[in-house]
């Protein structure tokens, strides 16, 4: 499967960084328009899922060659973190607490360990 001209190791990381962009957005964008109806929201975010969908599957498809699927569900978890603690705190106005980023690093932790390899 080509790679977009990127090497194979890179390509799956933008998509997946890319696929959680629009998949943060199709399950929380909403949550500004509160006022919508709830069958507006759903079908909103079914669209932009789609999007999400055109992304994660080349990514994990390219990236299975050089990623385990463990190796690459790791990566989409880390990027899915990321990509929503910047969400939450720029387009929701949340604050991250001491207690979100102590739980992101315990994850960072794990994912440590899926990529050190075998203990």
């Amino acid at each position: 499967m080509p790679s977009f001209g990127l090497p194979t190791n890179l390509a799956p990381i933008l998509l997946l960084l890319a696929s959680n962009i629009f998949m943060t957005f199709a399950w929380y964008g909403h949550l500004k328009f509160k006022s919508a109806p709830i069958w507006i929201a759903i079908v909103v975010s079914w669209g932009i899922a789609f999007f999400e969908y055109c992304l994660a599957v080349p990514a994990n498809r390219i990236g299975h060659g050089t990623y385990t699927a463990a190796e690459l569900k790791t990566i989409q978890e880390v990027i899915t973190l990321t990509v929503f603690a910047g969400f939450s705190v720029l387009y929701l106005h949340e604050p991250l607490t001491l207690n979100h980023l102590v739980g992101f690093a315990l994850i960072v932790a794990g994912a440590y360990f899926i990529f050190r390899g075998p203990l």
